[in-house]
């Protein structure tokens, strides 16, 4: 087993260049000089601030993780073998493409081996590019081939460091988020410091540097940026043309990096269609991210040789729903406030059953099954049914795809994090019912979102999509734990907006009698100063320890094995056994495998299933039958499998495969997992 061993000895305060014009950025503004030019002097002086901040601490994120993951491995010091067994499970399978392309002689022999592979699974040619998202593998092993760093930079290096950097960026954009919405970089600066100090909570990219997500994530962030932005009203045209640019481009990128980005996207359609329905946007700018998140799935689909899972995906089916039911209800927005909520629950009710009709109808055309498993497990993880399926147990039993643990509360209420989102989000909550009220209520209809803003409580916005969007990503970490770092990195964004927002204290303060405007600009900086402040006190010295203690890679077993098979076996010879272990399999000796961890394939998953048969309770005659049929020369079978002690009793490998089996008469002895862990899901060790 892997495992890490200790190393032996060898201020200012600046006014909103966007923001609406306060009662109290008036008084601000009669402290500065006077005239129009001393203004934007001003305004010029702000924006270099911030954003010189924005880019140093996000290089300083960058460089801080990097750090870590050095220290953790002695990854420098390391030999080749150990670095690629430390890109465990799925991480190593993405990064032997990327090894592939650089081993390849030319780039268009490169292309041609991931178009026609016959490695990855045995006695079967696949197009890996239509089957997984390894376009960003491809195109740094193109960089690496063009650019003169050869000499200077080992392919492993150029290949973390990448990923690292997309920290930097990622970090810069949750800080320009939270800038948009208050108006102010020190909410950003807050922001970014909350990311850091709950890195255990926000990011696992040190530990699992080749997963999909530490690709995707970062521009995730950029379009939340982008579309925060660009909801803002009164944008001028060429301004809202170069944000819907940045819009595709980041939803373009994120589509291609992940294969899970139409559920997040999903998620982003259901906000826009809540705020939509509810009047709290205009219908025309969600029309446009609509049509935006579905010319990024079709250009994904056509790089992926047409993949059927992103025409099959629930998001198509969903965004052409509400196009035509918005065809059928043109009158939706008009009448009382009764004959309104009627109209919205049938409009509701057209689009879910719209999405449901064309989703099957797609999947029967296209005969897909390749996401069944998903929906398998959402079935019974929401209690709507026992089953034997394989698949689904696996999930179920796995601590990622738990509960969210309640110690995560506890761990973000170390650094005031979760008090202030609860603070936020209850005022925000508030007023967005309060608003949604209003608008349903409004009997003479056609109410702009502008006209809102003239009332004594409103919403903007960009305001409003990010409540939404914390609340449908909030429950889903809380449903499962693996999508925690959706949530925590834009929960850093909220709290720390709206500890800086005006609005926010504005309400408060006259929700007591105690409005003024004085007070609102002390409160919106004090506040978060003090917590920057109390963040700095609590956790620096812990941050300079963490960063000074060194600790290296050590796992003899698997360093042992993979030297062993690249000296006593053919290099076509075929491997069978664990998902997890053959990626190390294909990385480290590239050896054909009979299965491995990219899931989201109807046959590899029936493949699987046949191959942990050799932990199973069947005869010996029909697992070796099995594995002949996929050309197995070499099983690999693991103690930590045969003697599993880390699940409970009914969720052991050989348990559930039982269970599949039909060898047990009652499934009352399955346990899922409830989310125990303390952040690192995916079972690395943790430290001492």
């Amino acid at each position: 087993m892997m495992s890490i061993r200790q190393r032996r000895e060898i201020r200012a305060t600046e006014v909103s260049e966007d923001f609406p014009a306060q009662e109290e950025n008036v008084k601000l503004e009669n402290k500065l000089p006077s005239g129009c030019t001393s203004r934007r002097l001003w305004k010029i002086l702000s924006l270099t601030i911030g954003g010189t901040i924005a880019l140093c601490i996000g290089l300083l994120t960058s460089v801080y993780l990097a750090t870590l993951h050095e220290n953790d491995l002695w990854f420098s010091n390391i030999k080749e073998v150990e670095r690629e067994i430390s890109f465990r499970t799925e991480c190593g399978l993405y990064y032997s493409y990327y090894k592939q392309m650089l081993q390849a002689p030319t780039l268009v022999q490169g292309f041609h081996g991931l178009i026609y592979d016959n490695k990855t699974e045995s006695m079967k040619t696949i197009n890996l590019l239509q089957r997984m998202n390894i376009y960003q593998e491809v195109f740094l092993s193109i960089l690496y081939r063009v650019l003169p760093i050869q000499k200077y930079l080992e392919p492993v290096y150029f290949y973390i460091y990448t990923l690292f950097g997309l920290q930097a960026i990622y970090v810069t954009a949750l800080y320009i988020t939270s800038w948009l919405l208050s108006g102010t970089w020190l909410s950003g600066l807050l922001a970014a410091f909350w990311y850091v100090t709950n890195r255990i909570d926000t990011t696992r990219v040190e530990f699992t540097i080749p997963l999909r997500e530490n690709w995707a994530l970062p521009f995730f962030a950029i379009q939340i940026a982008a579309i925060t932005y660009f909801l803002r009203p009164n944008l001028q045209p060429l301004s809202e043309r170069l944000t819907l640019l940045a819009i595709f481009i980041s939803t373009f990128l994120f589509s291609l990096t992940w294969q899970f980005n139409q559920f997040m996207m999903l998620m982003q359609a259901l906000v826009l269609f809540t705020l939509d329905s509810l009047d709290m946007l205009p219908a025309v700018k969600a029309t446009w991210l609509y049509g935006i998140q579905i010319t990024s799935l079709l250009l994904v689909c056509i790089l992926q040789f047409f993949n059927s899972m992103i025409l099959g995906s629930l998001l198509i089916s969903f965004n052409l729903s509400v196009f035509v039911a918005r065809k059928l209800q043109k009158n939706l927005k008009t009448g009382s406030f009764l004959n309104r909520l009627g109209k919205l629950l049938l409009h509701l009710f057209m689009v879910l059953c719209l999405t449901l009709f064309l989703n099957n109808i797609i999947k029967k055309i296209l005969n897909l099954k390749s996401d069944e498993h998903i929906f398998k497990f959402l079935k019974a993880k929401f209690g709507l049914g026992a089953t034997r399926d394989f698949d689904a147990n696996l999930y179920l039993c796995e601590e990622a795809f738990g509960l969210l643990p309640f110690n995560t509360f506890g761990r973000l209420s170390d650094t005031l994090l979760f008090y202030a989102y609860i603070f936020v989000l209850s005022i925000t909550v508030t007023v967005a019912f309060v608003v949604a009220f209003h608008n349903l209520s409004d009997s003479t209809s056609q109410q702009s979102v502008g006209k809102m803003e003239k009332g004594t409580v409103n919403l903007k916005p960009e305001t409003a999509y990010n409540l939404i969007h914390t609340i449908l990503f909030g429950f889903l970490a809380l449903s499962t734990m693996r999508m925690k770092y959706l949530w925590t990195s834009h929960m850093c964004v909220f709290a720390s907006f709206g500890l800086c927002s005006p609005e926010i204290w504005e309400l408060l303060l006259k929700s007591v009698h105690l409005y003024n405007p004085k007070r609102i600009c002390i409160m919106r900086y004090s506040v978060p100063i003090l917590i920057l402040l109390y963040l700095c006190y609590k956790f620096w010295p812990g941050m300079m320890d963490e960063l000074s203690e060194l600790r290296e890679f050590y796992d003899p077993d698997t360093v042992e094995l993979m030297n062993w098979i690249n000296s006593n076996t053919p290099r076509k010879a075929v491997f069978a056994g664990s998902m997890q272990l053959l990626a190390g399999v294909k990385l480290c000796t590239g050896r054909t495998l009979t299965n491995h961890p990219h899931y989201e394939d109807s046959s590899l998953r029936e493949r699987t299933r046949a191959v942990y048969q050799i932990y199973a309770k069947r005869a010996p005659e029909e697992v070796h039958a099995l594995l002949r049929s996929f050309g197995t020369d070499y099983v690999i079978l693991e103690d930590s499998i045969c003697y599993e002690r880390r699940h409970h009793r009914g969720c052991r490998l050989r348990d559930l495969l039982d269970i599949a089996n039909g060898h047990n008469a009652s499934l009352g002895t399955l346990v899922t997992a409830t989310g125990a862990g303390q952040g690192r899901d995916d079972g690395w060790p943790r430290r001492e």
